[in-house]
This record gives structure tokens, C-alpha cells and sequence, in this order.
């Protein structure tokens, strides 16, 4: 009998669903390189695949946030995600050989008790059908809470075509529009209505990304468009709106319903923190040849730097403004979300008594014949 060591390696079939975006950043990098430079121990099979080209993987392996790292065999099947899967999958690999994933020579075996290894496995494998099952549970949990907050973001968009029929209502009643204006006006807020009732009907039983229709969209006409739905708010108070938006501004891939939402949020907002008689002001840069930046400022409070980030959670409303204006605090949070779908980004720069400006990037329209596609999954 040899006293040399010999391994005999098994199979590890892991599954990667990450986007484009995702494959760029340094720790799923790291990752990647790690399985295929065969660190591990393991005969390892790695599968990389784009949710965009492979949507019904997301519901297959009920995946609520990417990128996701899968573990397919042996069983049980495990799920890594967030931004330490590295890590994660790292730490499971000493405990995976511990199962018997890699067989050892035989003098290994004659020197360890004939009974522990036996219990060791039962018990380790008992451990993982635990954790299996918290994980369906978390998953599911996390289902529930994606649908709850498709259900607040349509039932906050239904604001929009309430407030600007119940508008026309009043400016018709005092003679400043006409009736077959008014009508007008009616019949397509009544169609918005109609399609955000739809959204509600399918919240149950689709991914937050199918509820979007990207498409080659204009900005400025948009931001024309959600100016003149808030007039009432800026044209009685004296608050002036200054625009700086470029002629040849290159249209961008997004949703015009949910970009236009984005938009009104963020300048009702403005018009809200505005004493009356000054200035908010949009811009709109073609920062790069991938992204076009927006961004809606103010003269308002202005908001902590500590709270900066924590405004765009559920339901969060600065102690300093809750008080000055009404809702549940999820604006921004849907703005967060509707911003991250399209694979962008949304922040605010701001400083107390001196205003804040909220910026976010949309992707630049790449298309040429096509006028349709699909977004990017995006972490719900």
C-alpha cells in the first residue's frame, strides 16, 4: 500500500446568471477565474447564462435578484447571490469535500474511526436539507416582497392620470379650457388608467422587468410633456423652470410610461421643496457614447449626507419634510427601481439650505431599424 495520497475528483455543476453589467465586475471576475484555473479541488462544469437571452431561467430556478450563482449537483441544489458569491462559494468548498465530493486514498480512510465518517456525512447532509429549506423559504419571502412593491409602484403611478383629470376638471369648471378639451384630456388619462390596470393584473404571476416595454424614447419631448402635467404646481406659485436640453441629444433605449413617471416624481418633488418665486432646473447631458445623464435640481433644505442613500429605500421619509408634504415615501424608491431595470443608476448631490439635485443615466438608443427589445434583469 502506497502511503501517497490519491484523489479522485467529482463533479461540480455550477449555473452563473448574470448580465453583461454583471460579468464586468471585479468580484464575479475573480470567480470565474477562480473555476476555470481549477483552484477547487473539484471537476467543475460552469455555466454562464444571460437572463435577457434565457428570461424563463429566472422563473426555472425562481431567482428574484442577480447575478446568482447556482450549485445544480450534487444535491441539494444551493443558491449564492449578492455581492459576495465569491466569498460565499469559497467558504462551502471545504465543507463540500468534507461530504464526500472528493474520495480519499485509502490511507486516509484506515486512519479515520469506520463509524465517524458514516454520522459526519448524516449529519452534514441533515445541516443541508435545513438550509435548503430556508432558502426556499427566503425566496419565497422575497417573492412575496418583489410583488408587494410591483403592487406600490402601479398603485403610486396611478397619482398621475387621477391628478391631472381631476386638474382638467377644475380648469374646465373655470372656463380656462374647453370641453372638448377636457374630453380630451379624459380619454387618455382614462387609457393610462387602463394599462396601469393591467400591471395589476399581471403583478402576480410575472418578474418586475416584464412590466417594461423599452423602446427608442425622446427625452425632451417627455420632459415637455411632465411640465406642462405639473403646471398647476410651478405657473400659480412663480417658480420658474429652466431647461438644458441639447438639440442633437441622442434618444435613449427605455419604457416612456415608467420614464416619465421617473421624471414627474423627481420635479414634483422639486416643485414641492420650492418656496415660491424660484428656480428648479432640468438638464440633460450625453455624457458618454453608452449613456445620456439627467438631473432635476432645486433651492430646497436640501438633504443630509447621511441620508442621501437611505431616502431611496421603501418607505422613507425625511423627519425635516414629512411634515411639509403627504404620501408614503415611496417615490424615489420607484424611481430607484425603474432606474435600475433600465440598467442605470440614480443618486442625489445635495447640501443642507443649499438645494439638491438628483441625477440618473438612461442607456443611449444603440438600435438603428429595430424600435423594440428587452431590458436587462435588474436586482428587484
Amino acid at each position: 500500500m502506497t502511503s501517497r495520497e490519491i484523489k479522485q475528483k467529482k463533479e461540480l455543476k455550477l449555473l452563473l446568471i448574470a448580465g453583461r453589467n454583471h460579468l464586468s465586475r471585479g468580484d464575479l471576475r475573480s470567480l470565474i477565474a477562480f473555476l476555470e484555473n481549477d483552484e477547487s479541488g473539484f471537476k467543475i462544469t460552469l455555466e454562464i447564462s444571460e437572463p435577457s437571452e434565457n428570461p424563463e431561467i429566472l422563473e426555472l430556478h425562481r431567482i428574484i435578484a442577480i447575478p446568482a450563482l447556482i450549485k445544480l449537483a450534487p444535491y441539494p441544489k444551493q443558491i449564492f447571490a449578492g455581492s459576495s458569491i465569491f466569498e460565499q462559494l469559497k467558504s462551502w468548498i471545504p465543507r463540500w469535500k468534507q461530504e464526500g465530493l472528493v474520495i480519499a486514498s485509502d490511507l486516509i480512510t484506515k486512519s479515520i474511526d469506520i463509524e465517524s465518517p458514516v454520522q459526519t456525512q448524516k449529519e452534514l447532509k441533515l445541516e443541508d436539507e435545513v438550509l435548503f429549506l430556508r432558502q426556499e423559504n427566503e425566496t419565497l419571502t422575497d417573492r412575496i416582497q418583489s410583488q408587494e412593491r410591483l403592487l406600490r409602484m402601479v398603485a403610486h403611478e396611478l397619482r398621475t392620470p387621477l391628478t391631472a383629470a381631476g386638474l382638467a376638471a377644475q380648469s374646465q369648471k373655470l372656463g380656462q379650457i374647453s370641453m372638448e378639451k377636457f374630453q380630451e384630456v379624459l380619454k387618455r388619462r382614462l387609457e393610462e388608467i387602463e394599462l396601469l390596470s393591467k400591471d395589476l393584473l399581471e403583478v402576480g404571476s410575472t418578474r418586475w422587468e416584464a412590466l417594461f416595454n423599452p423602446q427608442k424614447i425622446d427625452l425632451a419631448n417627455i420632459s415637455a410633456e411632465v411640465i406642462l402635467e405639473l403646471e398647476k404646481l410651478w405657473l400659480n406659485r412663480g417658480i420658474g423652470i429652466n431647461t438644458d436640453i441639447p438639440s442633437d441629444l441622442p434618444s435613449v433605449f427605455a419604457d416612456q410610461r415608467r420614464i416619465a413617471q421617473v421624471l414627474l416624481n423627481l420635479i414634483e418633488n422639486a416643485l414641492k421643496y420650492s418656496n415660491d418665486g424660484e428656480k428648479i432646473s432640468i438638464t440633460m447631458l450625453h455624457k458618454t457614447s453608452q449613456w445620456v445623464e439627467i438631473s432635476v435640481c432645486d433651492n430646497g433644505p436640501g438633504i443630509p449626507e447621511e441620508e442621501q442613500k437611505r431616502i431611496f429605500l421603501d418607505r422613507v421619509r425625511l423627519p425635516q419634510t414629512s411634515e411639509r408634504t403627504s404620501g408614503f415615501g415611496i417615490g424615489l424608491s420607484v424611481c430607484r427601481r425603474i432606474v435600475e431595470v433600465h440598467g442605470g443608476r440614480i443618486w442625489v448631490v445635495s447640501e443642507i439650505g443649499k438645494g439638491a439635485c438628483f441625477f440618473f443615466t438612461l442607456p443611449v438608443w444603440q438600435g438603428t431599424d429595430k424600435t423594440e427589445g428587452t431590458l436587462t434583469s435588474g436586482d428587484v
